[in-house]
């Protein structure tokens, strides 16, 4: 995909917005919201219709298992 930016003269073509790859969040640790309990990310489940990963996350609190968007992993704070 390439990004457009109109000016005076011409349309310019900009970088294609970044990708983000699933594979780089296994390992890492967040929180749901800002008070929720603390997640780790352990792995990736599948790709959703809209493009959207399904990852798989373990509950720091309960060592419940459940798959979790990748979407909303992002607007998740990083734990530290």
């Amino acid at each position: 995909m390439v990004w457009y930016t109109a000016s005076m003269t011409e349309i310019q073509p900009h970088a294609a917005a970044p990708t983000i790859d699933p594979a780089s969040f296994i390992g890492t640790w967040r929180r749901f919201g800002i008070v929720g309990p603390v997640y780790e990310i352990i792995g990736q489940d599948k790709v959703l219709d809209n493009g959207d990963w399904l990852m798989r996350v373990r509950v720091l609190e309960t060592g419940e298992e459940v798959c979790y968007r990748l979407k909303d992993i992002l607007d998740d704070p990083k734990e530290r």
